[in-house]
Protein backbone atom coordinates (compact mmCIF):
# COMPACT_ATOMS: atom_id res chain seq x y z
CA UNK A 1 0.00 0.00 0.00
CA UNK A 2 0.91 3.72 -0.81
CA UNK A 3 2.48 5.45 2.32
CA UNK A 4 0.85 8.54 2.74
CA UNK A 5 2.68 11.58 4.73
CA UNK A 6 0.90 14.38 6.44
CA UNK A 7 2.24 17.48 6.79
CA UNK A 8 -0.16 20.11 8.79
CA UNK A 9 -1.28 17.33 10.46
CA UNK A 10 -3.07 18.88 13.62
CA UNK A 11 -5.73 20.58 12.10
CA UNK A 12 -8.84 19.92 10.43
CA UNK A 13 -7.31 18.85 7.39
CA UNK A 14 -5.22 16.54 8.26
CA UNK A 15 -7.83 15.22 10.19
CA UNK A 16 -9.70 14.59 6.89
CA UNK A 17 -6.78 13.37 5.40
CA UNK A 18 -6.39 10.85 7.74
CA UNK A 19 -9.51 9.80 6.76
CA UNK A 20 -9.37 10.13 3.40
CA UNK A 21 -6.12 7.86 3.42
CA UNK A 22 -7.90 4.70 5.31
CA UNK A 23 -10.74 5.43 2.96
CA UNK A 24 -8.39 4.85 0.28
CA UNK A 25 -7.05 1.52 1.10
CA UNK A 26 -3.98 3.44 1.56
CA UNK A 27 -1.54 3.75 4.64
CA UNK A 28 -0.91 6.78 6.79
CA UNK A 29 2.91 6.77 7.44
CA UNK A 30 2.86 9.59 9.86
CA UNK A 31 2.20 13.34 10.11
CA UNK A 32 3.38 16.64 11.40
CA UNK A 33 2.60 20.13 11.99
CA UNK A 34 4.50 23.36 12.66
CA UNK A 35 8.15 22.37 14.12
CA UNK A 36 8.05 18.83 12.74
CA UNK A 37 10.95 17.55 11.00
CA UNK A 38 9.82 16.99 7.27
CA UNK A 39 13.07 14.89 6.70
CA UNK A 40 11.99 12.00 9.10
CA UNK A 41 8.44 11.96 7.73
CA UNK A 42 9.56 11.98 4.29
CA UNK A 43 12.18 9.17 4.83
CA UNK A 44 9.06 7.10 5.96
CA UNK A 45 6.36 8.03 2.95
CA UNK A 46 5.76 7.19 -0.43
CA UNK A 47 4.61 10.42 -1.27
CA UNK A 48 4.15 14.09 0.86
CA UNK A 49 1.19 15.77 1.17
CA UNK A 50 1.14 19.55 2.48
CA UNK A 51 -1.34 21.51 3.68
CA UNK A 52 0.79 23.48 6.06
CA UNK A 53 1.97 26.91 5.83
CA UNK A 54 4.03 29.30 2.61
CA UNK A 55 6.45 29.77 5.16
CA UNK A 56 7.15 25.75 5.42
CA UNK A 57 6.82 25.11 1.68
CA UNK A 58 10.85 25.58 1.00
CA UNK A 59 12.11 22.89 4.14
CA UNK A 60 9.02 20.57 2.74
CA UNK A 61 10.07 20.71 -0.68
CA UNK A 62 14.16 20.20 0.52
CA UNK A 63 13.38 17.02 2.68
CA UNK A 64 10.79 15.76 -0.42
CA UNK A 65 14.25 16.08 -2.81
CA UNK A 66 16.46 14.51 -0.38
CA UNK A 67 14.05 11.26 0.47
CA UNK A 68 13.48 11.35 -3.28
CA UNK A 69 10.04 11.39 -2.90
CA UNK A 70 6.88 12.91 -4.71
CA UNK A 71 4.80 15.69 -2.72
CA UNK A 72 1.21 16.92 -3.48
CA UNK A 73 0.94 20.60 -2.49
CA UNK A 74 -2.42 22.05 -1.41
CA UNK A 75 -1.31 25.01 0.54
CA UNK A 76 -2.49 28.32 -0.77
CA UNK A 77 -1.03 32.41 -0.37
CA UNK A 78 1.81 31.39 -2.82
CA UNK A 79 3.58 34.13 -3.94
CA UNK A 80 6.34 34.05 -7.02
CA UNK A 81 9.19 32.55 -4.86
CA UNK A 82 7.06 29.65 -4.15
CA UNK A 83 6.37 28.55 -7.63
CA UNK A 84 10.16 29.35 -8.20
CA UNK A 85 10.76 26.83 -5.76
CA UNK A 86 8.22 24.30 -6.70
CA UNK A 87 9.46 24.72 -10.46
CA UNK A 88 13.00 23.91 -9.03
CA UNK A 89 11.62 21.22 -7.43
CA UNK A 90 10.21 19.44 -10.18
CA UNK A 91 13.45 18.99 -12.42
CA UNK A 92 14.44 16.51 -9.42
CA UNK A 93 10.86 14.93 -7.80
CA UNK A 94 7.08 14.71 -8.96
CA UNK A 95 5.64 17.77 -7.83
CA UNK A 96 1.34 18.25 -8.01
CA UNK A 97 0.73 22.04 -6.34
CA UNK A 98 -2.85 23.48 -6.89
CA UNK A 99 -4.63 25.67 -5.42
CA UNK A 100 -8.03 23.33 -5.04
CA UNK A 101 -7.85 19.31 -4.77
CA UNK A 102 -11.34 19.05 -5.09
CA UNK A 103 -12.27 16.76 -8.11
CA UNK A 104 -14.97 18.74 -9.10
CA UNK A 105 -13.30 22.23 -8.82
CA UNK A 106 -10.82 20.71 -11.14
CA UNK A 107 -13.51 20.02 -13.48
CA UNK A 108 -15.35 23.66 -12.67
CA UNK A 109 -12.25 25.06 -13.86
CA UNK A 110 -12.23 22.66 -17.33
CA UNK A 111 -15.51 24.03 -17.85
CA UNK A 112 -14.96 27.90 -16.98
CA UNK A 113 -11.92 27.40 -19.62
CA UNK A 114 -14.10 26.24 -21.74
CA UNK A 115 -16.25 28.73 -21.84
CA UNK A 116 -14.05 31.41 -21.55
CA UNK A 117 -12.38 30.22 -24.97
CA UNK A 118 -15.72 30.27 -26.62
CA UNK A 119 -17.11 33.96 -25.33
CA UNK A 120 -16.08 36.86 -26.23
CA UNK A 121 -14.87 39.93 -24.63
CA UNK A 122 -18.47 41.11 -24.50
CA UNK A 123 -19.40 38.43 -21.56
CA UNK A 124 -17.55 40.14 -18.61
CA UNK A 125 -16.47 37.48 -16.22
CA UNK A 126 -16.70 37.80 -12.63
CA UNK A 127 -15.81 35.05 -9.50
CA UNK A 128 -17.35 35.18 -6.36
CA UNK A 129 -15.74 33.29 -3.48
CA UNK A 130 -16.71 32.40 0.37
CA UNK A 131 -14.90 31.28 2.92
CA UNK A 132 -15.15 30.56 7.07
CA UNK A 133 -14.32 33.47 9.11
CA UNK A 134 -10.80 31.84 9.69
CA UNK A 135 -9.53 32.09 6.20
CA UNK A 136 -6.41 34.87 5.70
CA UNK A 137 -6.07 34.54 2.26
CA UNK A 138 -7.89 36.80 -0.34
CA UNK A 139 -9.18 35.78 -2.55
CA UNK A 140 -8.79 32.48 -2.35
CA UNK A 141 -6.67 30.20 -3.95
CA UNK A 142 -9.37 28.65 -5.43
CA UNK A 143 -10.94 32.00 -6.86
CA UNK A 144 -7.46 32.72 -8.34
CA UNK A 145 -6.86 29.07 -10.04
CA UNK A 146 -10.47 29.37 -11.81
CA UNK A 147 -9.29 33.04 -12.79
CA UNK A 148 -6.27 31.37 -13.95
CA UNK A 149 -8.64 29.14 -16.18
CA UNK A 150 -10.39 32.00 -17.81
CA UNK A 151 -7.62 34.08 -18.41
CA UNK A 152 -5.73 31.34 -20.65
CA UNK A 153 -8.91 30.87 -22.57
CA UNK A 154 -8.50 34.63 -23.50
CA UNK A 155 -4.70 34.96 -23.32
CA UNK A 156 -4.32 37.80 -20.99
CA UNK A 157 -2.26 37.83 -17.76
CA UNK A 158 -4.92 38.03 -14.81
CA UNK A 159 -2.71 39.96 -12.71
CA UNK A 160 -3.07 42.68 -15.05
CA UNK A 161 -6.18 42.20 -16.31
CA UNK A 162 -8.14 41.97 -13.12
CA UNK A 163 -10.66 43.55 -10.78
CA UNK A 164 -10.54 43.37 -6.59
CA UNK A 165 -11.80 45.07 -3.89
CA UNK A 166 -14.25 47.89 -5.39
CA UNK A 167 -15.14 50.40 -3.10
CA UNK A 168 -16.64 53.78 -3.78
CA UNK A 169 -17.34 55.50 -7.26
CA UNK A 170 -15.14 52.98 -9.72
CA UNK A 171 -15.68 53.80 -12.65
CA UNK A 172 -16.96 51.95 -15.35
CA UNK A 173 -16.14 47.91 -15.64
CA UNK A 174 -12.97 47.73 -17.70
CA UNK A 175 -13.43 45.19 -20.88
CA UNK A 176 -12.27 41.93 -21.01
CA UNK A 177 -11.15 42.35 -17.24
CA UNK A 178 -12.17 39.41 -14.79
CA UNK A 179 -13.43 40.50 -11.27
CA UNK A 180 -13.12 38.71 -7.68
CA UNK A 181 -15.26 39.08 -4.86
CA UNK A 182 -14.24 37.55 -1.38
CA UNK A 183 -16.44 36.86 1.31
CA UNK A 184 -15.81 35.47 4.84
CA UNK A 185 -18.04 34.27 7.90
CA UNK A 186 -19.34 31.76 9.64
CA UNK A 187 -17.51 27.80 8.99
CA UNK A 188 -18.22 27.64 5.18
CA UNK A 189 -15.40 25.26 3.76
CA UNK A 190 -15.89 26.82 0.43
CA UNK A 191 -18.05 28.31 -2.35
CA UNK A 192 -17.80 29.81 -5.26
CA UNK A 193 -19.54 30.78 -8.57
CA UNK A 194 -17.85 31.80 -11.85
CA UNK A 195 -20.41 34.18 -13.31
CA UNK A 196 -20.46 35.06 -17.36
CA UNK A 197 -22.28 37.90 -18.05
CA UNK A 198 -23.73 39.72 -21.66
CA UNK A 199 -26.35 42.16 -22.03
CA UNK A 200 -29.71 39.92 -21.70
CA UNK A 201 -28.57 36.68 -20.29
CA UNK A 202 -25.45 35.08 -17.97
CA UNK A 203 -23.89 31.97 -17.08
CA UNK A 204 -23.39 30.85 -13.58
CA UNK A 205 -21.39 27.97 -12.61
CA UNK A 206 -21.02 27.09 -8.96
CA UNK A 207 -19.26 24.28 -7.05
CA UNK A 208 -20.25 23.92 -3.12
CA UNK A 209 -17.95 22.31 -0.98
CA UNK A 210 -20.00 21.11 2.51
CA UNK A 211 -17.33 19.86 3.69
CA UNK A 212 -13.09 19.40 3.95
CA UNK A 213 -13.57 15.43 2.98
CA UNK A 214 -13.96 17.23 -0.51
CA UNK A 215 -10.49 18.46 -0.71
CA UNK A 216 -8.89 15.47 1.25
CA UNK A 217 -10.42 12.18 -1.05
CA UNK A 218 -8.89 14.56 -3.91
CA UNK A 219 -5.55 15.46 -2.75
CA UNK A 220 -5.55 11.67 -1.77
CA UNK A 221 -6.01 10.80 -5.32
CA UNK A 222 -3.40 13.06 -6.59
CA UNK A 223 -0.77 11.57 -4.10
CA UNK A 224 -1.75 7.87 -5.45
CA UNK A 225 -1.84 8.89 -9.10
CA UNK A 226 1.58 10.78 -8.68
CA UNK A 227 3.15 8.03 -6.90
CA UNK A 228 6.18 6.79 -9.44
CA UNK A 229 5.51 9.62 -11.66
CA UNK A 230 8.79 10.74 -12.58
CA UNK A 231 9.97 14.26 -12.19
CA UNK A 232 8.23 17.38 -13.08
CA UNK A 233 5.40 20.00 -12.44
CA UNK A 234 2.12 18.38 -12.51
CA UNK A 235 -1.62 19.45 -12.14
CA UNK A 236 -5.32 18.10 -11.56
CA UNK A 237 -6.73 18.27 -14.49
CA UNK A 238 -3.62 15.59 -15.26
CA UNK A 239 -5.19 13.55 -12.38
CA UNK A 240 -8.46 13.45 -14.13
CA UNK A 241 -7.80 13.09 -17.48
CA UNK A 242 -8.35 16.40 -19.08
CA UNK A 243 -4.61 17.84 -19.96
Amino acid sequence: MTRIGIIGNAGRMGQALATAIADAGATASGGIDQGGDPLALAKQSDVLVDFSSPHALEANLDAAMAANIPIVIGTTGLDERHHWLIDTASDQIAVLQTGNTSLGVTLLAHLVHEAATRLGEDWDIEIAEMHHRHKVDAPSGTALLLGEAAAKARGIDLARDSERGRDGVTGARARGAIGFASLRGGSVAGDHTVFLASDDERIELTHRAENRMVFARGAVKACLWLHGKPAGRYTMPQVLGLA
